[in-house]
């Protein structure tokens, strides 16, 4: 059994929580800009007359205040210490608002994805005991309103959008702060403040109920004591991203990805509590405009948003001309990163020659997709893959790959930029340590690992050990560094009738890496050999098939046309070829099968954090993958 610690670097908080922050930064620093959120500005009358949006700065102060404002409308409503208050909202400004106004009423969020089912909802409200949710909007409102007279703890439900259905308490053009702040108008400072300090580093600030790729949800306890030991040693490490550069400029995040998400909500908190400039956007079509806006200096992210940022411009390069001229880019990026990690610690001349003139030509527009400003990004949720890793270290973005779960209170291990290894997920942050169990599960121990599942006692005992050890459920290696790799599910593995062991997320993680490739799921258990069903990306794919001259209909019409050309499985053979590269011949993919139809969140084979749902791939496609090894 093998086993790595670090030793703490920050003392681990025995008073106070996660409000603190808010307080502090608004008696330290009240006119700090610590949030910019949108708001809509008059149309110049140059297009259809509708009202255009702009970034607003807002202050420490005026936080603060809006947070008390909506806090104290909680507690008028009858929210009490300890009560679960549901928040069902995309990615946006009053998701952070209302998340602390919870905390400081002395409450417990409860994060609910806006994309959850009626029945995922339903259990979510129920399990939880939920006595008031904050829903987004009519669409929220309906899947709750649909099963509510079986909530007996539900009192109240609020929208968080203006309109018709905010609530019983709302007046014309009020949204869920509105009625906040009038029902709370009356409610004396000092009887929040007694609310809003009664939470220690031991009460619960947070019920995350796993998506998860398999069964119902639990709910994963989160204190104000994990939140404030994780983000108080991540502030400490990366202190590249949350403090101010060389040039004094403040560091700026723009969060994208869904704070019903534990890895969005501790970048939330570490923005929170350094004063680093946070803002929010749910508009993923036109990410690249809001990234351009607002300029951030880092970003988070899941692998598969750098795989189609890298796919896209690859594709688009290829569609202009230019494909030979990306390829030798990306060659040169990623053999000037490597370099680093070379004994000289830098790549030869020639390559270093090249990649200043890579740097005018590409990499420079690269940057500039990202705002031009951005040099760090965290990547989580999913292996990245080394040649990504690279190709992003060599354009000038240093992507800082960790691994983390909710039960973990997000990161227990991240590579640091002045300690990076391209290709793993770093080594276990200060105060936590690491254990390689007989089986190769990775077991985790530290001030970040959650209290237990809600309500699940049974649960709870297999996955904490007595002596504080979590199961992971995923397998790795740790070398003599410290440097932890992920390998693979422990309940993932296949085997195959061979008797071969073979991790599939290997295989897709590599095959998701090429352009064409939106999906993959790789099968083989019992089976005489490994295969693949693929999917097709919906935005490279006419890219590709306007520079072969291929010709069909638009739309999902067109993926429909081509999943049997013999130009495109060629290409797909390509990406097999280069996954089959990472593995054993006995665990090599032998025969797949391109699907017209891709898999998503909606249809419910994907989770919100974008993992593959295998169960339900498997279920659904049963035919087709027999016919795999017809």
């Amino acid at each position: 059994m093998r086993e790595y610690s670090t030793p703490l670097t920050v003392d681990r908080p025995t008073t106070g929580n996660l409000t603190d922050d808010v307080v502090r930064n608004a008696a330290e620093a009240p006119e700090a800009v610590v949030l910019a959120r949108r708001t809509r500005v008059p149309g110049d009358g140059s297009t259809d007359g509708t009202d255009d949006t702009a970034w607003q700065d807002v202050t420490a102060a005026r936080f603060l205040a809006e947070v008390r404002a909506a806090a104290k409308g909680l507690l008028a409503a009858g929210v009490g210490p300890g009560d679960r208050v549901a928040l069902i909202c995309a990615t946006r400004w009053e998701w952070t608002l209302l998340d602390y106004a919870i905390w400081f009423a002395g409450a417990v969020t409860v994060p609910i994805y806006e994309t959850s089912s009626v029945e995922q909802v339903e259990w979510i409200l129920r399990d939880s005991g939920a006595v008031a949710v904050l829903a987004e909007g009519p669409d929220h409102l309906t899947r709750i309103a649909s099963v509510r007279s079986g909530l007996d703890a539900l009192r109240h439900v609020w929208a968080i959008d203006a309109g018709p259905d905010a609530g019983p308490d709302a007046g014309p053009g009020d949204g869920a702060i509105d009625v906040l702040t009038r029902l709370g108008a009356d409610v004396a400072d000092a009887d929040l403040d007694v609310r809003r300090e009664a939470a220690t580093p031991e009460s619960l600030a947070t019920l995350i109920y796993t998506s998860g790729t398999t069964g119902r949800p639990k709910g994963c306890m989160l204190t104000h004591g994990n939140f404030l030991t994780e983000i108080g040693v991540a502030v400490h490490e990366l202190d590249a991203l949350f403090t101010p550069g060389d040039d004094g400029a403040q560091p700026s995040t723009l969060l994208f990805l869904p704070l019903a998400h534990v890895f969005a909500r501790i970048i939330q908190i570490g923005a929170i509590r350094s004063r680093v400039r946070l803002g929010h956007s749910s508009d993923i079509r036109n990410l690249v405009t809001s990234l351009q806006e607002f300029q951030p200096t880092f970003v988070l992210a899941v692998p598969r948003v750098f795989e189609k940022v890298f796919n896209t411009a690859s594709q688009r390069a290829t569609a202009d001309g230019r494909g030979k001229i990306f390829d030798r880019a990306t060659e040169t990026a990623i053999a000037w990163s490597r370099g680093l990690d070379g004994p000289k610690g830098r790549a030869s001349p020639a390559v270093r020659l090249r990649h200043a003139a890579f740097d005018r030509l590409v990499y420079a527009k690269l940057r500039e997709a990202l705002g031009g400003r951005c040099t760090y990004a965290v990547s989580g949720g999913a292996p990245l893959g080394e040649r990504l890793g690279h190709f992003y270290r060599g354009i000038g973005l240093i992507v800082l790959e960790g691994y983390g779960l909710t039960e973990t209170t997000a990161a227990v291990t991240v590579n640091l930029p002045e300690a990076q290894r391209v290709g793993s997920v770093g080594r276990p942050i200060p105060g936590t340590a690491v254990r390689v169990a007989d089986d190769g599960e990775l077991l985790f121990r530290g001030g970040q690992v959650f209290t237990g599942y809600w309500n699940d006692a049974v649960a709870t005992a297999e996955a904490i050990e007595p002596d504080g050890w979590f199961h992971t459920g995923d397998v790795g290696e740790v070398d003599d560094e410290g440097f932890v790799r992920i390998t693979g599910r422990k309940k993932e593995i296949l085997v195959t009738a061979g008797g071969k062991n073979v991790a599939p997320a290997v295989l897709e993680d590599r095959l998701r890496a090429h352009a064409l490739v939106s999906q993959a799921l790789v099968v083989g258990d019992r089976q005489p050999f490994i295969a693949a069903l693929v999917t097709l990306d919906a935005e490279a794919l006419p890219l590709w098939a306007e520079a072969h001259g291929k010709t069909g209909r638009k739309g999902a019409g067109l993926a429909e046309d081509l999943v049997d050309d013999p130009d495109l499985l060629a290409e797909i053979q390509r990406g097999v070829d280069d996954a089959n590269a990472a593995v054993s011949k006995a665990e090599a993919i032998r025969k797949f099968r391109v699907l017209a139809t891709d898999w998503t969140e909606e249809d419910g084979q994907l989770t919100p954090s974008l993992k593959l749902r295998r169960n339900v791939v498997t279920r659904e496609l049963k035919d087709e993958i027999a016919a795999l090894y017809l």
